[in-house]
């Protein structure tokens, strides 16, 4: 209460800043003389003074360095005091060498006074900046700091770290140390607080001293970021991250910025490496079309496809609100000129026919499908619908038009399929293989598993139920997924897209696979709770249609490798053309009878590896 809710008026901080100087001129010439100048030395004094004061007044003026906000002050503000201040002297002194005279031919300052008064003026600016600063923190953060914080770097990017938290007075948050690998750096203080090397910091975590650790080390791997994560769940400590210095806003961080570690930085890995020429060279000037532009993969692959150059880009999906936030996203980041953003139903073969007539897209990723397990399996008519029937339209209509690349994208599930909807996603890789015999167009396949942070995945859930207090429902002990950032996987994509010479499905690299009751824990871990005591972890059982392991390639499939580590082509049977064309078909046809069994029934024949798990179609297969 004793604080000024405004900013010092400007004025004040200059007549301070003058009387600094005044103050510094009187005391140079004291010192110099021993406190008794000769009469003559007063004399020149206070000749030379009106000049004096004169270029110090016109410098803090061209220099405005009673603009800052004091209590901010920074290395910014303190380098153009440096600036100006030494520009002053430098010129008193130039003006000493080129002998100008005032009286008696005598110099009219001494060197000495020159460099007396600017080290004591230069001293006096920046430290009454400093003490002030000092002591509104200390008279504005509370005796107790409600968060105690350690931060994970000890470089730049970790310094800014702990002056963005000390300006924040509101957060209630206090530094008290600093982690850092290099050796050199331990037993030393950064910005007023000791650095430890990991293996010192252990008794620091361990002591429950600390509340949270930030991790400030923006070119650090995937590897390392997970063991100091691992490292930090052992001790039960929060981690936070700081953003990449290119996401600070204005180039300045803001505490706002520094968010929770989530669970996809343990998963996601280090950054592919493409090869941009290639698609590049496909991309640039071609008009291309992506369905289920609005989705998690559809909108990724807008953004990633955009950095390409393409003439135009036309993003097609059936949702209207997430379409328009599409645009919106686009138009924002200035790209939206390059875009045509178009509502439209996959479904309608005439809607199709009239978008790529008259578009003419040389190149098509469909990603647009409908995805949820459970739901897909209580609903096997709009799987056939949309999976199979908008899959159909599209490439028959792509290979009417003569589109060059048709990209499909697929899943891990069509692999083996246990559910309706992996089938109905392998019926529509059949088919797009199948296409690619009698036809001009490239039809190329690409699968992978679950991606981080895609609607279909289960962090966004695992999340919500965290944030409401629990339970986190894992479907079964031993479950297990792959998973794949949405990045990465459309990078893939696009790489596969490229290379493809058509016919081919590619299988993607996904690592290894994550125990789902593993990710249930961490998540929780993360979030500051402990698993089984905040939070329960129930099992409900495996929904219709789950199985507990997923494939990327089916035990009669096998692979060859391609240029690049994580992508293969998987040997796949191949179907004739018009086998495929009749059953499909006469799958589609079964929509209008509404008949789930006929349906199933129908997809088994196609797909004769389907085989139901847990679901109520199990009885067919027997």
């Amino acid at each position: 209460m004793f604080l000024p809710s405004k900013n010092t008026p400007r004025w004040i901080i200059f007549t301070i800043d003058v009387s600094i100087c005044i103050l510094a001129y009187s005391i140079a010439y004291l010192v110099r003389f021993e406190f008794a100048p000769p009469p003559l030395e007063i004399e020149l004094a206070k000749a030379f003074f009106p000049l004096f004061i004169s270029v110090r007044i016109l410098s803090f003026i061209l220099g405005s360095t009673y603009s800052g906000i004091i209590r901010y002050t920074g290395t910014q503000d303190t380098m153009r005091i440096f600036i100006v201040i030494s520009a002053g002297s430098l010129l008193f002194a130039l003006a000493s060498q080129l002998k100008f005279h005032f009286y008696d031919g005598k110099y009219f300052i001494p060197y000495s006074i020159i460099i007396i008064e600017y080290l004591l003026t230069l001293f006096a600016m920046i430290v009454s900046r400093i003490a002030v600063k000092v002591l509104y923190m200390e008279l504005k953060t509370p005796a107790r700091a409600s968060r105690r914080v350690i931060i994970y770097g000890a470089g730049e990017s970790g310094m800014i770290t702990k002056r963005t938290i000390d300006r924040d007075s509101k957060s209630g948050t206090e530094v008290i140390a600093f982690i850092d690998d290099d050796k050199g750096k331990s037993g030393k203080k950064l910005e007023g607080a000791d650095i430890y090397t990991p293996a010192k910091a252990e008794e620091l975590l361990s002591s429950g001293k600390a509340d949270e650790v930030i991790l400030s080390i923006p070119s650090l791997s995937k590897e390392k970021k997970a063991d100091i994560i691992t490292w930090a769940l052992k001790h039960r400590i929060k981690l936070s991250s700081v953003p990449p210095a290119k996401q600070w806003i204005g180039g300045e961080l803001s505490v706002r910025q520094i968010r929770d570690i989530r669970i996809e930085d343990i998963l996601g890995r280090d950054s592919i490496r493409l090869d941009s020429q290639q698609v590049k060279n496909q991309i640039k000037n071609k008009t291309v079309l992506v369905t289920g532009a609005a989705g998690s993969i559809g909108s990724e692959l807008a953004r990633q496809l955009i950095a390409y150059s393409p003439k135009r880009l036309i993003l097609l999906d059936q949702a209207e609100t997430p379409l328009f936030d599409l645009e919106n996203e686009l138009f924002t980041s200035g790209h939206s000129s390059q875009c045509e953003f178009v509502l439209g139903d996959i479904r309608k073969a005439d809607r199709m026919r009239r978008l790529i007539s008259h578009f003419k897209p040389q190149i098509v990723y469909h990603a647009a499908a409908y995805k949820h397990v459970p739901m897909i399996e209580n609903n096997p008519s709009e799987a056939v619908l949309t999976n199979v029937l908008g899959t159909r339209i599209l490439a028959d209509i792509s290979a009417e038009f003569n589109v060059e690349t048709f990209v499909l994208v697929s899943t891990d599930k069509a692999v083996n399929p246990t559910s309706v909807m992996g089938a109905s996603k392998r019926v529509a890789e059949i088919y797009a293989q199948s296409k690619n015999s009698i036809s001009s167009t490239k039809f190329i396949t690409t699968r992978f598993g679950n991606v981080l942070g895609s609607s279909g995945s289960v962090l966004p859930t695992f999340r919500r139920q965290i944030e409401e207090g629990g339970p986190v429902t894992v479907t079964h002990p031993d479950v297990t997924r792959f998973f794949m950032t949405i990045p990465e996987a459309v990078q893939l994509v696009l790489e596969a897209g490229a290379m493809g010479k058509g016919g081919e499905i590619y299988a993607f690299d996904m690592g290894k696979s994550i125990r789902i009751a593993d990710l249930a824990e961490n998540m929780i871990k993360l979030s500051g709770l402990e698993p089984g005591k905040d939070i329960e972890i129930k099992f409900t059982g495996l929904r219709p249609g789950e199985k507990l392991f997923e494939e990327v390639l089916s035990d009669e499939e096998n692979t060859m490798p391609t240029h690049h580590p994580k992508i293969l082509v998987a040997r796949v049977r191949e179907y004739p053309w018009s086998m495929i064309d009749i059953s499909v078909t006469g799958l589609v046809n079964l929509f209008d009878e509404q008949n789930n069994e006929k349906i199933v029934k129908k997809i088994k024949e196609i797909v004769p590896e389907y085989i139901s798990n847990n679901s109520e179609f199990e009885r067919l297969d027997n």
